[in-house]
């Protein structure tokens, strides 16, 4: 994936949100609600009518499947959070240990389910497809189980830990072998008290494309890292689409997808948030829905009355 080497009008219009008012009257600033409804019989009517839904999803959804977020307080991996392993600096000086802790995150994923929440999503986009309505889901986990859930239109805007892309020749490829080189079998191990294995770098995996043994890394973006410009476009054409949006399990403060909502509900689209706890951008939507997703979607996805099929 190469960085973004031109940044588009369209794209500069989408980061309008990130920024602080000015004196400059042309800008058009988010605007932020008294307070968000929390109404489920009017977000149901408004479902009811909406023909195109995006649904952007963040790592809380994944957490009521038991997936660590490593965010907040108790948020990390040994002594490490994942902001100073997810980068290609971190990578560059130690990839045995951002290895190790790739792998303890496949494992662990690897033994987890879709929760309610997945589910709730997966079974409203089969069942609108049927009404010629759509919903797209863009996501920012790396963990698959929306597409384990069932989920079709799916955009996984931060990539998937179970690829993998070589350094060398940029071969990308889908890879769930658990463990996924020999070397890391049994490592991995999240206890703070924990001695990084220092594995050497000829036997960390490596690329099967003919000739080349080039080492790979997860195929996922990192911190510093731009996202993929084909994925990112597709995103913002389904949001300018979207008559409804929600966004679920997010804490809305990494961008650009935190800039994603607020851009749609700029434009007076209903958007409602489902959280266990409010966020920055909480103000700027239409409904809050407190609790977990798992809960809190079956109700707001099932078949509404109106409903033919």
């Amino acid at each position: 994936m190469q960085p973004l080497q031109i940044v588009t009008t369209r794209i500069i219009s989408h980061l309008r949100c990130r920024l602080k008012p000015s004196a400059t009257p042309q800008i058009k600033i988010c605007p932020i609600m008294a307070r968000p409804s929390s109404n489920m019989a009017d977000f149901r009517k408004c479902f009811a009518n909406a023909k195109h839904i995006a649904i952007i999803s963040g790592a809380g959804v994944s957490a009521e499947s038991g997936i660590p977020t490593f965010r907040g307080a108790g948020g990390y991996w040994r002594k490490w959070q994942a902001q100073e392993l997810a980068t290609p600096e971190a990578f560059a000086r130690n990839p045995s240990r951002v290895w190790e802790f790739y792998h303890y995150r496949r494992e662990v994923i690897l033994t987890k389910e879709p929760n309610p929440g997945h589910i709730a999503i997966a079974e409203c986009e089969a069942r609108l497809h049927e009404q010629g309505r759509r919903v797209v889901v863009i996501t920012q986990n790396i963990d698959e189980l929306h597409r384990r859930a069932g989920t079709k239109n799916l955009l996984e805007i931060h990539g998937t830990i179970f690829k993998t892309r070589c350094t060398s020749c940029g071969s990308v490829v889908e890879n769930y072998k658990n463990p996924i080189c020999p070397a890391l079998s049994g490592k991995g191990a999240p206890d703070p008290d924990a001695e990084d294995i220092k594995i050497p770098l000829e036997d960390l995996p490596r690329c099967e494309e003919a000739g080349c043994r080039g080492l790979v890394r997860p195929h996922v973006v990192w911190f510093g890292e731009n996202l993929d410009p084909a994925i990112l476009e597709e995103a913002f054409r389904e949001l300018d689409l979207c008559d409804l949006c929600l966004v679920v399990g997010t804490s809305s403060v990494v961008y650009p997808a935190a800039m994603f909502a607020p851009q749609v509900a700029a434009r007076g689209v209903p958007v409602a948030e489902f959280n266990t706890e409010t966020t920055p951008a909480t103000n700027r939507f239409r409904f809050y829905f407190q609790g977990p997703c798992g809960t809190t979607l079956p109700e707001a996805l099932a078949r509404h009355e109106t409903e033919t099929s």
